[in-house]
């Protein structure tokens, strides 16, 4: 049986006369990926702030682990990992360093050569974070959400703006890390990554979940209402030849 680490009830988010959020409700399974997926707007980025603590809801229910947002905040962020903006980076301190001083502020103790070598930036870690490329900033990022090794964690388009290696490593990466155990919750505009890496997803439209189900679930489901493309389609796409032809390993861009 599924077990819910996430639970969202009836969740309302107003802004004076405005409701960004009108009362939806989901759950999220332990070990899964689970997508949020909309247009800008349509209120994802808010509702992953409210179950990450950040932002306070107007009304509804929210659990994490157990506790919830309203009694159990700092019990929540202690199981959570959320990614951070670039803004939030030291300018002077190298990649071994910021992780030795989030680690600190974890009150943990975090070897750095390890958590970067589960990124695949062992080479950088006498680097400043502004000198990484855009993959690099990304892997990074993500290692700094596992520095105090939640249980869940937290991705808002990780992938928007890479180049199509750099996009399919980082697949690999949030597949390995969701193989070692972890929840992941991740928002992403890319429908073709949400279909490779999501277990599943919920479409979110004007502040309301319109469905949630599987990728291979919704897809079936459109096919057999008689939907068809315009153009056939194959076996692989544009971006798979791009891959096929400069291959898959990390690299500097």
């Amino acid at each position: 049986m599924l077990q819910s680490i996430i639970t969202v009830k009836n969740l309302v988010k107003k802004y004076g006369d405005f409701t960004a959020i009108k009362d939806i409700s989901f759950e999220v399974f332990e070990g899964e990926i689970f997508g949020l997926l909309g247009p800008n707007g349509a209120g994802k980025t808010t509702t992953l702030e409210i179950i990450e603590t950040l932002r306070e809801k107007t009304s509804g229910e929210v659990y994490v682990d157990g506790f919830s947002i309203d009694t159990g905040p700092e019990q929540i962020k202690r199981r959570i990992g959320v990614q951070l903006q670039s803004a939030g980076y030291y300018p002077n301190l190298n990649l071994s360093e910021l992780i030795e001083l989030f680690s600190g502020l974890y009150g943990i103790d975090v070897k750095p050569m390890e958590l970067l070598e589960k990124v695949a930036l062992t080479d950088k870690a006498k680097s400043k974070y502004k000198a990484l490329s855009g993959g690099q900033k990304q892997r990074f990022s993500i290692a700094t959400t596992l520095i105090n090794q939640p249980k869940i964690i937290f991705l808002d388009e990780p992938t928007t703006g890479l180049d199509p290696q750099a996009r399919r490593n980082l697949w690999n990466l949030i597949q390995d890390i969701r193989q070692s155990g972890t929840t992941i919750v991740i928002t992403t505009h890319y429908m073709d990554e949400a279909e490779v890496l999501c277990d599943r997803v919920a479409f979110v439209d004007s502040g309301k979940i319109i469905g949630i189900d599987t990728p291979d679930h919704f897809i079936d489901t459109l096919v057999a209402s008689g939907f068809e493309r315009k153009k056939e389609v194959k076996k692989a796409n544009l971006e798979d030849v791009f891959i096929h032809l400069t291959g898959k390993e990390w690299r500097e861009d």
